[in-house]
């Protein structure tokens, strides 16, 4: 059996691989200090720990520069709160018990209180004033307010990021750890709200647990220990003193860890850093206070020397200041020169970023700005996100990111849809008003500004939006300037979605299947078809609006004819016919069958006799004339389909079905052509013309 070896310079355990188990048992050992008394070795040790862990969080709080970084603080302020109780308890229990609590409280009692138990409950008193009035109540009153505002602020920053991933500023990826942070912001200062009370409970009970102890302690001390009333002050108070300043301390400096987390705002740095460079950001001021302390040491009956060392230590701080700016001014200004002076070399690499162009851009006058900014109530970002993920869902393919800019060139109210730069679309809305279409059911009329729909071209009208719920109730469809853009945008996206989808763009399709269908893109390619070839085979359904989404299928069939052929048009047709219930349901009625007219016999034969071979692939070389005179029949044919709601079917056979279509697309592009082939065997064809020739 083979041994893995231990690696170089790892003990067998250690503490970062068991920090759970280390917490676990912590947390267990504070609650059994809570009942079990414990020697005033182990006591003094729990004591410096706890002194050493306040210290701890209060140079991390410093030396933070994102108040979430420490998240785990209000979960850790609790821990350290009912540590301290815990000590508290346990130290109560040895000074009553035996009038002794171990070295570092008997130094805290006589030391720092100078040996006087007056000036040690004095000391104690203001601690506890300072913590409680000052430190707690700040903190507590900023968390409120963090808590509230963070919370209301969270729908606003949710959408900027949205706004930002919709421009293509950020990745889905940043977005998403952008949502992640807001989220964590939200919850660290609604649980810092909470957290905060554990500071200032804990202050008021060691006021209690101070008169508990002295209360206690005279009374043990005179009844049972047998002590004189001074003797039993003099020992029971100082300890419990003592007791107090070594837990009023610790609480005090996590209180003040507590007030700067709370007050800290995102920074790149630490507050040290942040202190130094801010403070010092204004030299003139460092100065005119030291000339200030000069002027004060000099005036009759003021100590000199204090306002003089401070004011000179103050002028010596605004000289370095005032140094340090001037020499970084000279590097930016000899930067600035090198860079003049290698214009020439570097200009082409700058120039360089100019040349990618954006897939989808829509440029807005200055006018319709405001559909675009979610502060103004714009809720177009917000569609365009809708539109992509519709698009995923019903074509099967991923939209680029549409970048929204402004153009002050354009009219007003006007926007132009461009792809990489070409211009497909432009259209004027119309501020304050709203588009009203009738659906073929009103009868009367309503004022307004006749117009097209641009998205489908249909006869509309402008209402005011005074007339906008007469109209309503008249019956027409009445639609938000927002949202006659977004539609607009998703049939353009639709039209032009085969030259949308690039290679790279197949191939981030391709790897996604290949995660639950290895073999088939494996076998496929590269052997059977270059990713080239399988683009070209995508972009012909998308220009038919066959969604691509079911991409598995249409591997498989790839990869069955593929060694037979690799022209794209035909691969295409085998596709179409693997796709057949799909294509089918799009067009089906609710009694699920297909209205539709057929193709003449004569008409697919002479289709079939014209068509030509050639090096760069199959061509009909028809006259102009008689291909206008096909699709006015076709046109002629459909026409009944169309005024009846249906849409534009023709049925040929399979070998005529995509010339037919090349002829007649020209004229009819939102034509649908579907051949024997396509049609799913539970459909119910009802033939309604033909396209004669």
């Amino acid at each position: 059996m083979a041994v893995v070896p231990q690696e170089m310079g790892q003990p067998r355990w250690s503490f970062a691989r068991n920090q759970d188990i280390v917490l676990a048992v912590a947390v267990m050992g504070v609650l059994a200090v809570l009942v079990i008394p414990i020697p005033t070795a182990l006591l003094d040790i729990l004591l410096a720990i706890n002194i050493s862990l306040s210290v701890v969080v209060l140079l991390t709080a410093i030396y933070l520069q994102h108040p979430v970084d420490f998240a785990v603080f209000p979960s850790l302020l609790l821990l350290l709160t009912l540590f301290r109780l815990s000590l508290n308890v346990a130290s109560t229990r040895l000074i009553l018990s035996q009038a002794n609590a171990g070295s570092i409280i008997n130094a805290f009692g006589s030391f720092v209180t100078s040996g006087s138990y007056i000036v040690g409950i004095i000391i104690f008193i203001i601690l506890v004033v300072i913590q409680l009035v000052v430190i707690t109540r700040g903190a507590t009153r900023i968390s409120e307010v963090a808590a509230r505002f963070t919370l209301d602020a969270m729908p606003g920053k949710q959408m900027g990021v949205d706004a930002d991933l919709n421009a293509g500023l950020i990745t889905e990826d940043q977005a998403r750890a952008r949502r992640r942070r807001i989220e964590q912001e939200a919850d660290f200062y609604g649980a810092m709200d909470g957290a905060t009370k554990f500071v200032r409970g804990d202050a008021i009970a060691g006021v209690i647990i101070t008169l508990v102890n002295i209360i206690g302690g005279l009374t043990i001390g005179v009844l049972i220990q047998e002590y004189e009333l001074a003797d039993a002050a003099r020992v029971y108070t100082q300890l419990t003193v003592g007791d107090g300043l070594v837990s009023q301390i610790p609480a005090l400096i996590v209180s003040m860890a507590a007030g700067l987390i709370v007050t800290r705002t995102a920074s790149q740095e630490n507050l040290g850093v942040d202190m130094g460079r801010q403070l010092g950001a204004y030299p003139r001021a460092l100065g005119i206070a030291a000339g200030l302390l000069v002027l004060f040491g000099i005036v009759p009956g003021m100590p000199t020397v204090p306002f003089f060392v401070v004011g000179i230590s103050l002028a010596v701080m605004a000289y370095q200041t005032q140094a340090a700016f001037a020499r970084r001014a000279a590097v930016e200004a000899a930067r600035e020169v090198a860079a003049e002076e290698t214009g020439a070399a570097e200009g082409p690499e700058r120039t360089e970023y100019l040349l990618p162009v954006d897939p989808l851009k829509i440029e807005l006058g200055y006018g319709l700005i405001a559909l675009a900014d979610p502060k103004q109530g714009g809720d177009l970002l917000n569609r365009i996100q809708i539109i992509r993920q519709q698009m995923a869902t019903r074509m099967g393919f991923i939209v680029p990111v549409v970048r929204i800019v402004d153009n002050m060139r354009l009219r007003p109210n006007e926007y132009r849809v461009k792809l990489r730069e070409a211009e497909i679309a432009r259209y004027e809305l119309l501020s304050g008003h709203y588009l009203a279409m009738n659906p073929g059911i009103v009868e009367e009329e309503i004022a307004g500004i006749p117009t097209t729909e641009p998205a489908f071209g249909l006869q509309a009208l402008w209402v005011s939006a005074d007339n906008r719920d007469r109209a309503e109730r008249m019956g027409y469809t009445i639609v938000e300037p927002s949202a006659v853009l977004a539609t607009h945008l998703t049939e353009l996206i639709t039209a032009h979605a085969p030259e949308l989808l690039t290679r790279q763009d197949v191939q981030n399709l391709v790897n996604v299947v290949r995660e639950s269908a290895r073999a088939v893109v494996e076998e496929l390619t590269p052997n059977l078809l270059s990713l080239g070839e399988i683009q070209k085979v995508l972009q012909n359904l998308l220009r038919e609006r066959v969604s691509i989404r079911n991409l598995e299928t249409i591997l498989e069939v790839l990869a069955d004819f593929a060694p037979r052929t690799r022209d794209a048009e035909v691969l295409t047709e085998y596709a179409r016919q693997a796709l057949a219930r799909q294509i089918c349901a799009e067009y089906v009625d609710e009694r699920n069958a297909l209205h539709l007219v057929t193709l003449a016999p004569e008409l697919e034969r002479e289709i079939l006799d014209a068509v030509r071979q050639s090096e760069t692939g199959e061509y009909i070389p028809l006259a102009p004339a008689r291909a206008d005179a096909i699709a006015r029949k076709t046109v002629d044919a459909v026409q009944p389909l169309v005024m009846s709601g249906q849409d534009p079917i023709v049925l040929t056979s399979a070998p005529v079905r995509r010339y037919f279509r090349r002829i007649v697309e020209r004229f009819l592009p939102r034509i649908v052509v579907l051949s024997y082939n396509e049609i799913d065997p539970a459909v119910r064809l009802e033939s309604e013309g033909q396209v004669n020739g």
